[in-house]
């Protein structure tokens, strides 16, 4: 199954899909450029040189060179301009003019999707970059194949902007090979802050092996041992269907290969290897008895398990009060909601949540937290937690770290269920700087409860950079 790179699209992990409907957009421009050009001084039309060179854009007109581009059954033919495509590409200017050069008529360009060929030749005849979910990647290699770099930049920016735990496995394998750090970059601070979603994507599973071997031995890796060997299994049943072999546990062993020794099962809970591990049938049953012995025996055997834990990441508090404090008749809750803006200026993940707690002694609270964007809700988590009676903060987490955009305003809301009275923040600032991110705040509509810039709760963002 492809992988769900984009909310509402479809991108195969290596090869894009069927472009038919991009071509026709671009085969009706064409027709709409011919008929222009027909029985009139067209050239008058346009008075830059930039409109003039457009209209010659997958145009007939004076073409003296034609590609046909695409696989064997998908091909399209493709006119075009020597001089033009020489100027916008070192690649097509050693083709045409350099001491090599062959003098042929047509070029056939199996490996590059017609639609991401167009969409590189609209961006060298028109300086117009026109990039959509679908072909993006097929893009990028056409951009690199023939070193167009300002489209390739924008492919990858592309890809930066629309990039999520759904998508983040698959375009970190094709970054690697675009060779692009800054992607890579970012792609690895997807995985390691939202582990658990990227390793149940879709698209773990249609990453390749050596992609694989790079995520399982990540030490920053934010998830319990259990789901990364859960994830590996599932890899490893697509892995068998691509190898046209039936899926089954010793046929998954095998393509797994030495990458099931990356998976830290000596790390697991007890209660997860026997309840999951032992029983997978994965394992032989000397592996099984050996890691038994790790987990109980004074001395242990040797394994060739990876054995100590993951390092995971460390979380980051951003605390916006200078102060806390408390008086006889604040602060008190009563189902009503507590809320704050906030925005910051680069992509973090929102872990949860610090709050405070009772000021009058230990006391139980249950807090419903939720996290949204333009009143869409992208994090909510219902939980309790024991004060004990001082000023510190208490977190409450998100299932899952929730991703953060930059230069864009999030409503923070915490629900609070307790009868005893709370500390409350004061001396609130409007920035605070942590670390690499600059977070900002303002007031939201949303709180009804008193809470604001100045004072009131929720106060610490708990966040991953």
């Amino acid at each position: 199954m492809a992988a769900e790179l984009f909310p509402t699209k479809k991108l195969p992990a290596v090869s894009p899909p069927n472009t038919g409907t991009a071509v026709q957009q671009y085969q009706q421009q064409n027709i709409s450029n011919n008929n222009t050009i027909q029985g009139c001084n067209w050239q008058g039309l346009y008075p830059s040189i930039r409109e003039r060179n457009a209209v010659m854009f997958n145009n007939e007109l004076m073409a003296d060179i034609h590609f046909v581009v695409g696989p064997p059954g998908g091909t399209q033919r493709v006119p075009g301009h020597k001089y033009v495509l020489a100027v916008g590409s070192s690649v097509f200017h050693a083709m045409f003019y350099g001491e090599l050069a062959e003098d042929n008529d047509e070029i056939r360009i199996p490996d590059v999707e017609p639609a991401s060929f167009l969409a590189m030749l609209k961006y060298i005849y028109c300086d117009e970059i026109d990039l959509c979910a679908d072909t993006v990647l097929a893009t990028l290699y056409a951009a690199k194949k023939y070193i167009v770099p300002h489209l390739a930049r924008a492919c990858v920016n592309f890809l930066e902007t629309s990039l999520s735990a759904r998508n983040a496995c698959v375009l970190l394998s094709q970054s690697c090979l675009f060779e692009e750090p800054d992607l890579t970059q970012r792609c690895w601070e997807v995985i390691d802050a939202q582990a658990e979603l990227a390793l149940r994507s879709e698209g773990f599973c249609d990453i390749d092996a050596q992609t694989l071997e790079s995520i399982l031995h990540r030490e920053t890796l934010n998830a319990k041992e259990m789901v990364v060997f859960e994830a590996a299994l599932s890899w490893a049943e697509a892995e068998c269907h691509r190898q046209e072999l039936q899926p089954t546990i010793e046929n998954k062993r095998l393509v797994l290969g030495k990458a099931i020794y990356l998976i830290r099962i000596p790390a697991m809970a007890l209660d997860d290897f026997a309840n999951g591990v032992a029983q997978s049938s994965v394992l032989t049953l000397n592996e099984t008895n050996d890691i038994f012995l790790w987990y109980t025996a004074a001395k242990k055997p040797e394994l060739k398990f990876v054995c100590k834990p993951r390092k995971g990441l460390t979380p980051q508090k951003c605390h916006r009060f200078q102060s806390c404090a408390y008086r006889s008749n604040q602060w008190r809750y009563r189902g009503r909601c507590d809320s704050i803006q906030f925005a910051v200026d680069k992509r973090v993940f929102i872990a949860g949540f610090g709050l405070y707690g009772s000021s009058c002694g230990s006391a139980e609270y249950q807090a419903k937290i939720e996290l949204k964007r333009q009143g869409v809700t992208l994090g909510l988590a219902i939980i309790k937690y024991f004060s004990d009676g001082s000023s510190n903060t208490f977190p409450a987490f998100f299932e899952y770290p929730v991703q953060i955009e930059p230069d864009t305003f999030y409503t923070a809301s915490v629900v609070l269920d307790g009868n005893e009275l709370s500390y409350f923040g004061q001396e609130g600032m409007t920035e605070v700087q942590c670390g690499k991110v600059t977070f900002q705040f303002q007031c939201s509509s949303d709180s009804t409860n008193g809470t604001g810039v100045q004072g009131g709760q929720i106060p610490e963002l708990i966040f991953y950079s």
